[in-house]
């Protein structure tokens, strides 16, 4: 069995397990005994953290929105609107199979939580926060209806994204980049 030294390591690697899971064979695939298993753990181990799969996925998806938050953070401020933009938006594509591995999960996450409230909560907060964010940069730059843009703007990447996961090879690093800069050029020419 795998040792985990506190409560919160356990349950981010027990979280971990789970988005491997989903991210290779599909978030149907995350049961408690596969999330079990991924992690080299005992049934009732993932059962002692997690009180219901609910939890257990919600904790999880809370887990992949972190990490590509903790990516979008990090960059760096840039006075230029357009560049920021665009470097904001390519940690958000699948641009690499880091990024990919994360779209294909929080694509799953996102589709389930049209039918779970604990996920649709984590749903609506991310995309509150992002679009919060988004409508900052607007506004910063002067936009004249920065929540229409950062709605347009969240819109176009998260289509982009669901096109390059949902069907693999039909939409390629370039081609993402290009209908990335292409936007950007369209909105600030």
């Amino acid at each position: 069995m795998a040792e985990m030294s506190t409560f919160g390591d356990r349950r981010t690697a027990l979280a971990d397990a789970v988005i491997r899971i989903a991210s290779t064979r599909g978030l149907e695939q995350a049961s408690v005994r596969e999330v079990a298993n991924e992690a080299g753990v005992a049934i009732g181990t993932v059962q002692h953290y997690f009180s219901t799969k609910d939890e257990m996925l919600s904790f999880a998806f809370t887990r992949i929105v972190d990490r590509t938050m903790e990516r979008v953070t990090a960059v760096e401020p840039e006075p230029d609107v357009r560049v920021r933009l665009s470097r904001i938006l390519r940690e958000l594509l699948p641009l690499d199979d880091v990024r990919r591995a994360e779209a294909t999960v929080y694509l799953a996450f996102s589709a389930r939580a049209a039918t779970s409230p604990a996920l649709a909560e984590v749903q609506a907060e991310t995309l509150k926060q992002i679009r919060g964010g988004f409508t900052k940069i607007f506004s910063d730059a002067g936009a004249p209806d920065p929540e229409t843009d950062a709605l347009l703007v969240l819109g176009m990447v998260d289509g982009l994204g669901l096109g390059a996961v949902s069907a693999p090879g039909e939409t390629d690093r370039r081609a993402l980049e290009r209908a990335l800069e292409t936007y950007l050029d369209r909105r600030f020419p």
